[in-house]
C-alpha cells in the first residue's frame, strides 16, 4: 500500500510540473501572440494614415494641374507665365501627363559634340532650379537629353543615344548640386529617337538637339 502511495504521490508531483510547464509555455505564446497582434494593429495604422496622406497630396496635385490648366486656357496666359519659369523660356505644360517640360537648345548648354556645360555656372539652369525649388519642391523630375538625325563622326561617343545620355547626366548633376535630391532625379538619353521637327533641314536639327527638363506632378 505504501508503495502504492509512493507512486501516486510521484505520479502527482509530475503532474503538477508538466501542468506548470504547460501554463508556462502557455504564457509565453499568449505574450508572443499579444505583441504580434500589437505589431500588425501598428503596421496597419501606419499603412492608413499614409494612404491617408498619399490620398490628400494626390488631390492636391490634382488641383494644381487644375489651376494652372483654368490660368492658361481662361485666363489665357502663356504656360511658362502660369508655371513660374517666365517668358523667355519653352515651357509645355501636360495637364492629361500632369507634367511641365522646360526645352533648353543644346547650344545654350553645350559646345558641338561635348557633353561638359559650356560655363561653370549656367544662368538658365540656375533659374530653372529656383522655379523647381520655390514652386515644385519633391518633385520627381525627369531630365531628358535629345539629338538630331546626324551621326557621330568628329566626336568620341560612339553614337548619339551615348551624347544624349551624358549631356542629359550633365545637367542632372548640375541640378543635383544645386539642391535636388539625388532620389528625386533622374536623367535619360533619347538620341535622335524623338524629334520634334524633321531633320531634313538645319532649323529642324536644331530644335531636335534639345535638353528637356520634365517635372512629374503626381509622382
Amino acid at each position: 500500500m505504501q508503495f502504492t502511495k509512493s507512486k501516486v504521490a510521484l505520479l502527482l508531483a509530475l503532474l503538477s510540473v508538466l501542468t506548470f510547464s504547460g501554463c508556462t509555455d502557455w504564457k509565453k505564446k499568449h505574450d508572443a501572440l499579444n505583441v504580434e497582434n500589437q505589431n500588425t494593429k501598428g503596421l496597419l495604422e501606419r499603412e492608413r494614415v499614409e494612404k491617408g496622406q498619399m490620398a490628400d497630396q494626390l488631390a492636391k496635385d490634382q488641383q494644381t494641374i487644375q489651376d494652372l490648366q483654368k490660368q492658361i486656357v481662361e485666363k489665357k496666359r502663356s504656360p511658362a507665365d502660369a508655371t513660374g519659369f517666365g517668358e523667355g523660356y519653352d515651357v509645355n505644360f501636360d495637364a492629361a501627363a500632369g507634367t511641365i517640360t522646360v526645352t533648353l537648345p543644346d547650344a545654350i548648354l553645350f559646345d558641338p559634340g561635348k557633353v561638359s556645360l559650356r560655363n561653370a555656372t549656367s544662368k538658365e539652369l540656375d533659374h530653372i532650379y529656383s522655379v523647381l525649388k520655390a514652386k515644385y519642391p519633391g518633385r520627381h523630375i525627369e531630365v531628358a537629353g535629345h539629338t538630331d538625325s546626324d551621326p557621330i563622326k568628329k566626336s568620341k561617343w560612339t553614337d548619339n543615344l551615348e551624347l544624349s545620355s551624358e549631356r542629359a547626366m550633365e545637367v542632372a548633376r548640375y541640378l543635383m548640386k544645386k539642391g535636388v535630391a539625388e532620389n528625386k532625379i533622374a536623367a535619360t538619353g533619347y538620341g535622335e529617337g524623338r524629334p520634334i521637327a524633321t531633320n531634313s533641314t538645319a532649323e529642324g536639327k536644331k530644335k531636335n538637339r534639345r535638353v528637356e527638363i520634365v517635372v512629374h506632378m503626381m509622382k
